[in-house]
């Protein structure tokens, strides 16, 4: 880890503390959840991003887990919402409730009122309530019966999801998935790391109790303001801008494709990259950091052709063969 007052971008202070506080997290993290260091970077990027986060991966491989630990690392206030067939929009955004004492209508705040939201299994709830979620994450406020309500800073989505195969799911439209920064996969342990799971649970480990498991804040909202000024002053060169709309021009032009990456998904690469170019003790952005994130920031903005999916092509492989093939800015 680096020394908290300076780094090797010559930056000090509040933003090297930021830094070392956002590092110590992958380690406070650990504690509970084994072998997803890029996931919970991933996290990260987006919190400071002011993101959200898609996660997908088979049941059980601890994606609810991992939120909720960043959640008590960073201190932040966190609700989760399962999402299932019958839950309605205001389940989610909070509604009006009328009070008999008052004779009047009062807003009772849904679980969106909050700095972390868990939405659990967001393909198993039909259209109507996975797009209750849109003005939030889009305009960070709710609107109920005509009152925007804004929502609290930081606020971030963090979205789990099982495979589209898998029966009993709505899959999410193209319009929603555009507005998650990042989709990041949570693939099943390798043999070593299912191994230390299974020891930590035969030690008496309780997912359900993060504090038992020795998970303690490292870092806070005051930090992660500190951190956002920080990336936001980030240099971007002219070549890193033209390269980041490069790829996304070649996404538009691959005949594996139907649909490429917008605009708004070049903006968003542009912008993990700006993150995680400050995240690893750097004040500009250089080719590698737009390589690093082009998959999750990419991968959920394209949508394969039916023949190239047939053929075993997948969104990441496009992705990596555009990259192998647009000019790198020297």
């Amino acid at each position: 880890m680096m020394d908290p007052t300076t780094d090797n971008a010559g930056q000090t202070g509040d933003q090297g503390t930021a830094r070392a506080a956002l590092e110590a997290l992958r380690a406070e993290i650990a504690k509970a959840v084994v072998g997803q260091d890029p996931a919970v970077t991933g996290l990260v990027v987006a919190l400071l991003c002011r993101g959200h986060v898609l996660l997908e991966g088979v049941p059980g491989v601890a994606k609810t887990l991992l939120v909720r630990a960043l959640a008590a690392a960073l201190e932040l206030d966190t609700k989760r919402v399962q999402f299932t067939p019958d839950l309605m929009p205001s389940d989610v955004t909070g509604s009006l409730v009328y009070d008999t004492r008052t004779a009047e209508f009062s807003f009772q705040p849904g679980p969106v009122f909050t700095n972390l939201l868990l939405a659990d299994e967001i393909n198993r709830t039909p259209p109507k309530t996975q797009s209750s979620l849109l003005e939030a994450m889009e305009e960070r406020q709710v609107t109920v019966d005509g009152t925007p309500r804004p929502l609290p800073d930081p606020f971030l989505v963090a979205a789990t999801q099982n495979p589209v195969e898998y029966e009993g799911t709505y899959p999410l439209p193209e319009a929603q998935l555009d507005r998650f920064l990042l989709k990041l996969t949570i693939p099943l342990p390798s043999r070593k790391d299912e191994i230390d799971v299974l020891t930590r649970h035969a030690e008496g480990f309780n997912p359900r109790d993060l504090h038992a498991a020795g998970v303690r804040p490292v870092a806070g909202p005051a930090d992660l303001e500190a951190a956002r000024a920080a990336v936001a002053k980030t240099t971007i060169s002219p070549e890193i801008t033209a390269y980041v709309v490069d790829i996304c021009r070649a996404t538009r032009e691959s005949p594996s494709l139907t649909l490429g990456v917008s605009p708004r998904g070049a903006t968003a690469l542009l912008a993990t990259a700006r993150a995680w170019a400050w995240l690893t003790g750097r004040d500009y952005v250089i080719p590698d950091d737009v390589k690093a994130l082009a998959l999750p920031t990419l991968r959920h903005r394209v949508q394969l052709r039916p023949e190239a999916e047939m053929e075993g092509v997948t969104a990441d492989s496009v992705i990596n063969a555009i990259l192998a093939h647009v000019p790198v800015p020297r």
